[in-house]
């Protein structure tokens, strides 16, 4: 793994997801829209490459398995403040993204963004991109949230429906319908 970028400084990009398919995927996907991508999976890392290396562009998830993104993006403003930060997560609420914001990134995502709605809200200057024409629906959010909870858990139903402070019977019901349309 590399902590330093090699390419144009002007598409240098920060990517810090501990979730690593995702994590991969997405810098393969910027890498080939012209990105110099440096992808890292924890908050030391990402602190680490911004005092370093203080990259133009940064795509970072909000809860990491050692801390909050949001040290990152401190960590980023203030190696380069005029960096373009995305906040990403799988567990948007308006509490977190005002939070993000206040912190210094530029816009906030919810989990799973596609590489075209980063590379988007990367690069867009100026007021925020309109929503999406078909955004997923509160039941698929909701039932996304719950399927990552579950499988976080090695797929306990019980210790899911405890962190989730949901009946583990309802947890089962819900598990075992389909995903609702998008």
């Amino acid at each position: 793994m590399r902590l330093g970028f090699t390419g144009d400084a002007s598409r240098s990009l920060l990517v810090v997801d501990d979730d690593a398919p995702f994590r991969i995927r997405l810098a393969r996907a910027l890498e080939k829209r012209g990105f110099d991508v440096v992808a890292v999976d924890s908050v030391a890392l990402g602190v680490d490459v911004a005092q370093e290396a203080a990259p133009r562009y940064a795509v970072v998830d909000l809860r990491l398995g050692d801390g909050s993104g949001l040290d990152v993006v401190k960590a980023l403003r203030d190696a380069r403040p005029e960096a373009r930060i995305v906040m990403l997560t799988g567990y948007g609420n308006i509490a977190t993204a005002v939070a993000a914001v206040k912190a210094g990134a530029v816009d906030y995502l919810p989990k799973p963004a596609d590489a075209d709605a980063v590379e988007a809200a990367l690069l867009t200057d100026g007021p925020l991109p309109p929503p999406p024409e078909h955004p997923m629906s509160a039941d698929r959010v909701r039932w996304e949230h719950i399927q990552r909870v579950f499988e976080q858990c090695d797929r306990n139903v019980s210790e899911t429906a405890r962190r989730l402070k949901m009946h583990r019977r309802t947890l089962q019901r819900i598990l075992n319908k389909h995903a609702p349309r998008t």
